[in-house]
């Protein structure tokens, strides 16, 4: 009867773990026993007046939302929390929080070890007034110290920490940190395919704070990347057309934007039909009514009358026949004739 009494009151997990200057870690196999990757997991988390324990209770999403809205009726603000160094101000938001899911889109090694660390970044940036400095220093060292020989595990590193990087300017409004993303992640990226992803993640993110000229140079070297496949490759350029094209068509854009992408789609029109029609929806796509039915035209024309795809490009110029033209674009005034010069 003792045994059997025993072995209800014994826990599902025990274990002893240590608070380091990254945080506090869940043990890898009780993230494997009761977490599932794809899903967020929400707690509520309480903390005794005695400060002698830390306790979290699982809740559905719903009870979260429902949580924070009273959480923030009841509270000032915000929440001033005293150690014994300084005083820091927390940002108040439901939404501040890391979000995993974004950052480790393509597994790697060192994720474990990676984790933790941007996790203690994420929260320095929480801070007001921010603590740039410790914020950085903890990515950088996420960086330095898990980079290995491989190029493919260094690339998802930077990818990873860059989507983290883009997730932080985005909840606590620091733009700035662009030209860092740039400088020492996305130009140390050696995978054409990644490279050229975290280039995109850049591009939607300077379009998003209207920082015209940096959207025009991580564009002109996406176009350098495409460039750089070879004609067996076709395929792979007609793919990063269509991702750069859904990036930038539903938000404004400047002339030398525009410039670069229509002569660059230009300059792959001159093949086989199918790849000519992607061509001209692309120039459809980014409202370049009057090229795209100008080059729907030229198609129609040179196809022969018993071409299965004259049909296709009868309605397309019959479509772009009827779309309005409208554009209006702000100014820039980037040169990349010294880009290429360099």
């Amino acid at each position: 009867m003792s045994e059997n009494q025993n072995s209800k009151d014994k826990p599902l997990f025990e274990e002893i773990v240590k608070k380091t200057k990254t945080g506090i870690t869940f043990p890898k196999n009780l993230r494997d026993l009761l977490f599932d990757e794809d899903r967020d997991v929400y707690f509520k988390l309480v903390v005794p007046k005695e400060k002698d324990k830390i306790v979290l209770e699982f809740l559905s999403e719903e009870q979260a939302k429902q949580l924070s809205e009273k959480f923030k009726a009841t509270r000032p603000k915000s929440t001033k929390i005293t150690g014994e160094k300084r005083v820091v101000e927390v940002k108040p938001s439901a939404q501040m929080s890391p979000s995993w899911g974004e950052y480790f889109i393509y597994d790697f090694k060192a994720k474990e070890k990676v984790q933790p660390i941007l996790e203690s970044a994420f929260y320095k940036f929480a801070e007001t007034p921010i603590n740039l400095e410790d914020a950085m220093g903890r990515v950088k060292y996420a960086l330095v110290s898990f980079l290995s020989s491989t190029k493919s595990e260094n690339a998802k590193l930077y990818f990873a920490v860059e989507k983290f990087l883009i997730d932080v300017i985005d909840k606590f409004n620091i733009p700035n940190l662009l030209d860092w993303v740039f400088d020492k992640i996305i130009k140390n990226i050696e995978s054409k395919f990644l490279y050229e992803q975290a280039l995109l993640v850049l591009v939607e993110t300077s379009l998003k704070y209207r920082r015209w000229e940096k959207a025009e140079l991580y564009i002109f070297y996406i176009l350098k990347n495409i460039d750089n496949y070879s004609k067996l490759e076709i395929y792979n350029v007609m793919n990063s057309f269509k991702n750069l094209v859904k990036s930038v068509r539903w938000v404004e854009r400047t002339d030398k934007i525009d410039v670069l992408l229509r002569e660059k789609l230009m300059e792959y029109a001159d093949m086989d039909i199918d790849y000519q029609i992607q061509i001209i929806e692309f120039l459809e796509d980014l409202n370049y009514i009057e090229l795209a039915y100008s080059l729907a035209k030229k198609v129609q024309v040179n196809l022969p009358p018993d071409s299965i795809k004259i049909e296709d490009i009868r309605k397309i110029v019959r479509r772009l026949h009827k779309t309005p033209i409208a554009e209006n674009k702000p100014q820039s005034s980037i040169d990349f004739d010294l880009e290429d010069e360099e």
